[in-house]
């Protein structure tokens, strides 16, 4: 490989956002000389990546496709060191994440633009390039929906029993919430419904590998971006020792004639720009980077949605994903047949077919209690799109797997879909590119979610011990609660009566549901926020065009550019990026972008 090359553009990092920016932009022009260098490898035609059951092989400890990005230790869970995975592979977290697509609500991207300043991406600015994206496969002529865009969304190839048990428990346990067939249609929430997605890289890029201006580079680290004189011309890079284990550990260039544009997400982005001398002066310092340009928001404002996944014992009945995940080759190999001949079978899920995005009612504010009540006043009620909870059936166990094989399982899980509780990340070291970062994620730092949690236990719970086929709870991964408390855990012959009171929860009972949401809260995989889009005076760092403060043509895009989390899982969110991203760097290179230039055209002609 050549010590330096040059190139039009250079994208670091290979994410969601990454991929659909270089998709969008050679598909506009073919002749523009793109150059994507991702950390991580490819996944071309990999069944890991296409078969949407395969997801949780990537948070495997020997996982070759993510990160694992280790945080302090927090007296806010007990002392326990959080560890939040984030996808390294040729995609991002579109290549290996829950095969999840919800859309955020449209008051999210309002207070984008009119909190934050930030002309031009509101709701209202994206839901253009939020149908552009799309082929929705679910229903016909929806306004809100686009029908010839690269990712197709539609249900899974197998609807597994926990999702319509989950439903049909809901419309009669819960009336006050009703019905819909479109969690995602961005205007509206506090009703059930179900959804899935598709990946970036099977749709963006692999369609155009005809396109030899579009160069690829899998398995190695952006270092730094090279600045001279204020301006990003290019960057240093060098190879991943993980995939090419032979290679020379010397620094290589490539140099951009026109722009540089980080996409290495919320860990990698900032990491980039810290050990190119852009972040806060102090930090750089003591790391022995020279500072270029003092940027104090650099890293700041990492934000994530805070998930506890509860399992429960199932039916033997059921159809899980509990052999899949542990890697029974005969059932892996059953539903292969089927997957190959059709698309279909267990394979073709991801195993959560039906959720909710919630409201609390009255009642409920009062079961949450007041170290909550002062936010829902001040940031939930006057926005009534906004969902506090994320509510979701899955049909498997997630985590640490039972001593006993071959059971059956179901987990309700929830997030928090707007938490309080905010972050940082940091570089520890100047050259080196694998050291730990500085990580703090925050979690339940704050009282307000705490409470969310402890609400979203109980609540999901009356959910789970109403399906037909609930067997009892996994014991080891519940709450602690004595043995004769109205809570208990345990085995259960079978479901309790759709209407039969709420469990009750003593103070004690509380107590151990505090301590075991300490012990058991965990990322979901969706941070963002440490290159926000915000005022520089206010901790931005980078405008609404992206372009990072203080430096000329070097522009950040992937979900580190969020101000504020958003109500959804983020894949749709970094989708968007992506798209505005290659909106904004067309109209700075006067290139025109039209329909007929789109990904769909060219994937016609191949």
């Amino acid at each position: 490989m050549p010590q330096s090359t040059i190139h039009d553009i250079i994208i670091a990092g290979g994410g969601t956002a990454g991929c659909v920016l270089a998709g969008r932009l050679a598909a506009a022009d073919p002749s523009l000389n793109i150059l994507v260098v991702e950390a991580g490898p490819t996944t071309r035609d990999d069944p890991l990546h296409t078969q949407p059951a395969r997801y949780l092989h990537h948070l495997r400890p020997d996982s070759t496709t993510v990160k694992f990005n280790v945080g302090r230790e927090s007296a806010a869970l007990g002392g326990r060191a959080p560890v939040v995975p984030s996808g390294q592979c040729l995609g991002g977290g579109s290549s290996v994440n829950f095969a999840m697509y919800t859309r955020a609500a449209a008051s999210d991207y309002d207070d984008w633009a009119t909190v934050y300043g930030n002309k031009g991406w509101g709701s209202a600015d994206l839901l253009p390039l939020l149908r552009k994206c799309e082929t929705y496969q679910v229903h016909p002529n929806k306004p809100t929906h686009g029908y010839s865009g690269p990712l197709k969304v539609s249900y899974g190839g197998f609807y597994a029993e926990v999702g319509q048990e989950f439903l049909n428990a809901a419309a009669q346990y819960d009336r006050a919430r009703g019905l819909t067939d479109d969690v995602n249609e961005l205007f509206e929430c506090n009703k059930y419904g179900t959804g899935t997605r598709s990946d970036v890289p099977h749709n963006y890029i692999y369609p155009q590998s005809w396109n030899t201006n579009l160069k690829i580079l899998t398995g190695y680290h952006v270092k730094r971006v090279i600045i001279r004189g204020g301006v990003a011309i290019g960057i240093e890079y060098l190879p991943n020792k993980r995939f090419h284990p032979r290679a020379s550990t010397d620094v290589l260039m490539a140099f951009a004639r026109r722009q540089v544009v980080l996409s290495a997400g919320a860990f990698g982005s900032p990491a980039i720009l810290e050990r190119s001398g852009v972040g806060a002066a102090e930090i750089l310092k003591n790391v022995g980077v020279h500072p270029i340009v003092d940027l104090p928001g650099v890293g700041e404002n990492y934000q994530d949605h805070q998930l506890l996944l509860v399992p429960y014992l199932a039916a033997q009945s059921m159809h899980t994903l509990d052999g899949i995940i542990e890697n029974d080759k005969s059932q892996i190999q059953d539903w292969t047949k089927q997957w190959e001949k059709n698309g279909s079978g267990l394979l073709a899920t991801n195993g959560l077919e039906a959720g909710i995005k919630i409201r609390p009612t009255r009642k409920d504010l009062d079961v949450i209690g007041n170290d909550f009540r002062k936010r829902w006043l001040d940031y939930y009620a006057p926005a009534p799109d906004k969902p506090v909870l994320w509510i979701a059936a899955m049909s498997s166990l997630s985590g640490d797997r039972p001593k006993t094989a071959g059971g059956k399982y179901y987990s309700i899980g929830w997030y928090l879909q707007h938490p309080t509780s905010i972050g940082h990340v940091h570089i520890t070291s100047a050259n080196d590119v694998e050291a730990a970062a500085d990580f703090h994620p925050g979690y339940l730092d704050s009282v307000e979610d705490m409470a969310l949690h402890k609400w979203g236990y109980k609540c999901t719970r009356e959910y789970a011990r109403r399906l037909p086929s609930y067997r009892g709870e996994v014991v080891e991964r519940h709450p602690s609660f004595s043995s004769s408390s109205n809570a208990a855990v345990g085995k259960r012959s079978g479901p309790a009566p759709v209407l039969a009171p709420d469990l009750e929860y003593s103070a004690e009972d509380d107590r151990a549901l505090e301590a075991y949401i300490r012990k058991a809260v965990a990322t979901a995989w969706h941070s963002l926020g440490t290159c926000a889009m915000k005022r520089r005076e206010d901790g931005g760092v980078v405008d609404a065009r992206l372009n990072v403060y203080g430096v000329k043509n070097l522009k950040v895009a992937d979900l580190s550019i969020c101000p504020a989390n958003v109500a959804a899982n983020t894949y749709s969110t970094a989708v968007v990026v992506g798209e505005k991203a290659a909106v904004i760097v067309t109209q700075d290179m006067g290139i025109t972008m039209g329909h007929e230039a789109g990904i769909p055209a060219f994937q016609a002609r191949l």
